[in-house]
């Protein structure tokens, strides 16, 4: 599932999906980095989100791993690119995208010119 957003509405995908809980992941035979959530322990079924940005557009390819792809003969591939799984989980990231950037952007103000007090003075 494809999900495209404008820049102006999300700066910083990393941070937005640090917050959903993804981590980055390089394929170590191909050297391409993504994004991952494993729902479980184990390294399958996991969530895998590409992430492509371009000059005005971040875009987010979302699939689910069901296992361990085999290629070979048959290149088969558990995926799962549509669904309601996958609608929920980019709804779920889709959130993120909305509650991240403005809560960071508030931050970023309130910063400028202030200094913060440490943790123990809070009271």
């Amino acid at each position: 599932m494809k999900v495209a957003y404008d820049k102006s509405v999300m700066r910083s995908p990393l941070a937005v999906l640090r917050k959903a809980g993804y981590s980055q992941f390089t394929d170590p035979n191909t050297g391409i980095s993504s994004f991952e959530l494993r729902p479980t322990s184990t390294p399958y079924p996991r969530f895998h989100l590409y992430v492509d940005e371009k000059r005005d557009e971040i875009t987010f390819n979302l699939h689910l791993d069901q296992k361990k792809p085999s290629y070979g003969v048959g290149h088969a591939h558990s995926g799962e690119y549509e669904g309601p799984t996958i609608e929920k989980e980019m709804r779920r990231i889709d959130s993120w995208v909305r509650h991240v950037e403005p809560e960071e952007e508030e931050v970023r103000a309130k910063g400028k010119g202030q200094r913060s007090k440490p943790w123990w003075k809070i009271w």
